[in-house]
């Protein structure tokens, strides 16, 4: 049994930086993509609509942020890839201080 996340994020709205973002995103990084299936997460999408990202994952029954957080913070690749997608990101309005992706609710299943 799987299960499904929802998640939002803000890109910074200037174009060559969006145009950039996605640039990366034809190419991500090896590691990046070992950890992410590392971690739990099965399939995961990122989609954007003007400079507001939604990422959509699915993942294992093993899965938990608490441990994705736990093996990113231990993973030197994990936090450059961090740092150089923060470049183009910014928090949403009411995220928490140093929160970048905002779990979202679902509201609506047919």
């Amino acid at each position: 049994m799987s299960k499904k996340y929802c998640l939002a994020l803000d890109l910074k709205d200037e174009a060559e930086l969006i145009a950039a973002y996605e640039e990366h995103h034809k190419n991500v990084w090896p590691e990046i993509i070992a950890s992410i299936k590392s971690s739990g997460i099965i399939a995961l999408e990122i989609y954007r609509i003007a400079n507001r990202l939604f990422m959509i994952m699915e993942t294992n029954d093993d899965f938990s942020f608490e441990k994705k957080s736990q093996l990113d913070a231990a993973n030197e690749k994990v936090n450059e890839w961090e740092t150089l997608m923060w470049q183009y990101q910014q928090a949403l309005p009411f995220a928490k201080p140093n929160e970048k992706w905002v779990l979202m609710d679902k509201i609506f299943e047919l």
